[in-house]
């Protein structure tokens, strides 16, 4: 039986081959973007207040990720959460030639961690925390656009460590009609990384806290987004 054109394209981008190969030009994509661009980090001494707290717990918007391996120094220890969708493949041969490891899986539209591998993923979070790696991963609720679940809260107070929230923001970008307003940040930029302050979870919190908590995630993730956009734009942008 003939296949679509469209059965074709999935079988093709299922292919592992195309996905390390996407995942390599993606990687090299990037390196671009940050090598040609003029970088600001707000605040300028974060690097210091970073490394007085390691590991740490880095979160962020969904479709702001792109430039995040870029933050870290050379030697700092990363992994990020991936989903296991073939996207995700190609996603984690990129972070890994960006020199971050990948954990792989994802919570569900509710931000739970118990289901599509969740738990796993979460458990190796905590051990990867626990052996002195930074981990990184997107605070939104599956297909939620900038609203926080309670995943990277729920790490946070299992591991201990900290979550310090960040955005990047690009001069020069297109921004995709995705539900996760995706920017595809481009070549000679100026780029910008705003990071809050960090944020503790006691690890007796209650859910009424736990909630508290996730809303400050979430309100510092706007705030470092605006003031990122408000970098590279103008005032009257931001």
């Amino acid at each position: 039986m003939r296949q679509t054109p469209e059965a074709m394209l999935k079988r093709l981008f299922a292919a592992r081959w195309v996905q390390v190969l996407l995942g390599a030009l993606i990687a090299g994509y990037l390196r671009l973007v940050y090598r040609t661009s003029r970088v600001t980090i707000e605040p300028p001494d974060v690097y210091e207040r970073i490394d007085r707290n390691l590991p740490l717990i880095l979160t962020f918007w969904h479709g702001q990720h792109f430039l995040m391996p870029f933050v870290k120094r050379p030697y700092h220890k990363a992994a990020v959460l991936i989903s296991r969708h073939r996207d995700g493949e190609i996603n984690a041969q990129a972070a890994e030639r960006l020199g971050v490891g990948t954990i792989r899986g994802s919570g569900d539209t509710k931000g739970r961690f118990h289901v599509k591998g969740g738990s796993v993923a979460f458990r190796e979070m905590v051990a990867t925390l626990g052996e002195g790696v930074n981990v990184a991963l997107t605070a939104d609720v599956p297909k939620i656009s900038r609203r926080a679940g309670l995943g990277v809260v729920k790490l946070a107070q299992q591991s201990g460590r900290p979550i310090l929230p960040i955005a990047i923001a690009s001069s020069r970008r297109i921004t995709m009609k995705s539900w996760d307003k995706a920017a595809v940040n481009l070549p000679f930029s100026h780029l910008s990384a705003v990071v809050a302050d960090e944020i503790r979870v006691a690890p007796d919190a209650d859910r009424d806290t736990l909630e508290a908590i996730r809303l400050q995630v979430e309100e510092s993730i706007n705030a470092c987004t605006r003031r990122a956009y408000e970098i590279v734009d103008g005032p009257e942008n931001g």
